[in-house]
């Protein structure tokens, strides 16, 4: 993980600046979405999106990593067939989506219908995990989108201190986060450009070295943003020390979240990185 920038302290004008821009991409964000341009907060079902909210869980990639694209009924991702393992997973969580009562699987699948999909047995006596990006915690609004979180092209090879530790925690901070804002969009996945730490079972499953997550809550007054970088095993400090700007993620994935978004807007939110505030919901 780089290091912490140190705090400086701001001028004025550098304040006004950026109150400014806070500003504008507010009233841009709510000007859409009041045009319909983006979809409704209020949204009663999940399924297959569409629309322009839709198109914030698309990442824009270097050409260089292998991708197989694929979509399910709750998420999307890219599936990595050379490593074995997701380079990113996106879906939108509701708050009405975090009450759901469908039952946790826990069995999980090999998708063969993914070419490089990883078999079960991978991961047998590995001494890892089969931890989930999009965890099934935020699919039990429908059966089949808890089912599908178990396929192995949403599951990398995790240290147990990471998969029961800050990451779980991360991941219920979300559902508390969507239940206060209505909405969020949150992407998630391996750092697949660092070498791998080993490669387990037949099928040779990369074992990442780091996990990023990037969440915005685009119907927050103002919209915001953050990001986490972990490494793959116990995160000292917790999520305060692994949170980072949004702009981070995309200078060490080489990827590019939120594109569709208006570029002040995108700008604004890929600054950010106020744990506090986030700390601080309810």
């Amino acid at each position: 993980m780089p290091p912490r920038q140190k705090k400086t302290t701001l001028s004025l004008g550098k304040i006004l600046i950026f109150a400014a821009t806070i500003l504008i991409a507010t009233y841009a964000w709510h000007s859409l979405a009041e045009n319909g341009a983006i979809a409704g907060k209020d949204k009663q079902e999940h399924g297959q999106h569409a629309g322009p909210a839709y198109e914030l869980l698309d990442v824009a990639m270097p050409d260089s990593i292998e991708s197989i694209y694929v979509e399910y009924t709750g998420m999307k991702l890219s599936f990595n067939p050379r490593l074995h393992i997701p380079n990113w997973v996106a879906w939108e969580l509701t708050g009405n989506e975090t009450r759901g009562t469908v039952k946790r699987e826990n069995k999980f699948f090999c998708d063969e219908s993914v070419r490089g999909c990883a078999e079960t047995y991978d991961y047998s006596y590995s001494g890892y995990d089969r931890g989930h990006m999009a965890p099934a915690g935020d699919m039990k609004w429908d059966p089949q989108a808890m089912h599908e979180t178990f396929y192995l092209t949403n599951i990398c090879p995790q240290a147990k201190s990471l998969n029961t530790g800050a990451w779980k925690r991360l991941e219920e901070k979300c559902r508390t986060w969507a239940r206060a804002d209505s909405s969020i969009i949150i992407i998630c996945g391996p750092v697949v450009t660092d070498r791998p730490i080993e490669y387990i079972g037949d099928t040779r499953v990369a074992v990442p070295r780091r996990f990023f997550k990037v969440i915005i809550s685009p119907y927050a007054t103002p919209p915001r943003g953050i990001g986490f970088l972990m490494p793959n095993g116990k995160v000292h400090g917790g999520m305060q020390e692994a949170a980072t700007t949004i702009d981070e993620i995309e200078r060490i994935t080489g990827y590019d979240f939120f594109h569709s978004l208006p570029d002040n807007m995108e700008s604004a939110i890929e600054s950010q990185c106020d744990f506090h505030y986030w700390s601080t919901i309810k």
